[in-house]
């Protein structure tokens, strides 16, 4: 699961939720209007997901506040999925809906490049295009993996068949935009497979090698608050290579109170080489803002019994966090806790 942002607003929506199937390829691209929540997302799964497919096994999806929301969390669990969430240094781990991303994306630029705001009425299109398209990984199309057959065969449209004029002039112009579209499709892949050649490199290590770490300057804020994350070094270590965790990750040896995790993808570890040690130790200090919870609102209140007595709960909104989030927390506790917060 992913999100594609940025985009212009177009009949009310601004946001496209990309869902793909990890066995047969097959996507789903529901649009989505901004402000959303864990909940209208939710929704938005089980109205065009669910009711086709029913729950999946496990999940997989960034860290993107809806995927790491308590509300997102507690109801898949209670269905039994397994909710797998990328690392902030291994962004390969959902990769499959990344490139899913970008394939809707050149879609939509090829086919409303000169009225983006007309998007949604081609995202329908694009859904179609993309599942009954064969992929070269399961040597077939996700249509005919989903269904057991092959999609219904395309007739392209001759000028003049319909006498309605309207649907001449509809017909024609989406054959006019599938030719275009083929066109720029094929030349995107073979620009990004000719880009992407260029900057490959075969790195390999052993268990015991030692490496450094690089952290990226835009995502040291999650480790470590920066007064000039611009000029933050960005390689950390040496440290020592563990293991090796499937083809292309390492599970490190990090110092003891160390805040990320200890498994880095290979394109994130350069070997050192000598004696000299030239990189600074890893942060492991956490932004105090993001660490703290404190209570900002009281959403709700109820009577409850507790050791034979009727106290009151309350349902806690924290600062920092989603509504989705709030938890039901006895008040007197809440007070001795908190004695500054007045509801």
């Amino acid at each position: 699961m992913d999100f594609i942002e940025g985009l212009p607003v177009s009949y009310g929506k601004q946001v496209i939720f990309v869902v793909v199937d990890r066995l047969s390829k097959a996507a789903h691209f529901v649009p989505l209007a901004h402000p959303y929540t864990a909940a209208t997302v939710a929704q938005a799964f089980l109205d065009n997901v669910f009711k086709l497919h029913g729950y999946p096994a496990s999940i997989t999806s960034d860290r993107d506040p809806i995927f790491i929301s308590k509300f997102w969390q507690d109801l898949f669990a209670l269905q039994g999925v397994q909710l797998q969430l990328s690392s902030a240094y291994h962004p390969q781990t959902d990769g499959q809906s990344e490139v899913v991303n970008r394939c809707l994306e050149t879609y939509l630029r090829c086919m409303c490049s000169d009225t983006p705001q007309q998007w949604l009425k081609w995202l329908s299109l694009a859904e179609w295009w993309y599942n009954t398209t064969f992929h070269t990984s399961i040597k077939a199309t996700p249509y005919e993996i989903v269904y057991g057959q092959p999609p219904s065969v395309y007739l392209p449209y001759l000028p003049g068949e319909s006498k309605v004029e309207l649907v001449d002039r509809s017909l024609h112009k989406r054959d006019e935009m599938l030719k275009l579209l083929k066109f720029h499709l094929q030349r995107a892949q073979q620009r990004m497979k000719h880009m992407a050649d260029k900057h490959r490199s075969d790195r390999q290590f052993v268990a015991g090698d030692w490496v450094y770490v690089k952290l990226h300057p835009y995502r040291q804020i999650s480790v470590t608050n920066r007064s000039n994350a611009k000029l933050a070094p960005k390689f950390y270590g040496p440290y020592q290579i563990l293991s090796k965790v499937g083809l292309v990750a390492y599970a490190l040896s990090l110092p003891t109170g160390s805040k990320i995790h200890h498994v880095f993808h290979v394109s994130q570890l350069k070997k050192h080489v000598g004696t000299v040690i030239t990189s600074s130790t890893l942060p492991s200090a956490i932004d105090a803002a993001s660490a703290t919870k404190e209570p900002e609102l009281i959403l709700d209140r109820m009577t409850v019994k507790r050791k034979g007595r009727a106290v009151t709960k309350v349902l806690v909104q924290w600062k920092h966090q989603l509504k989705e989030d709030s938890t039901w927390e006895f008040y007197f506790d809440l007070k001795k806790k908190f004695p500054a917060f007045n509801p």
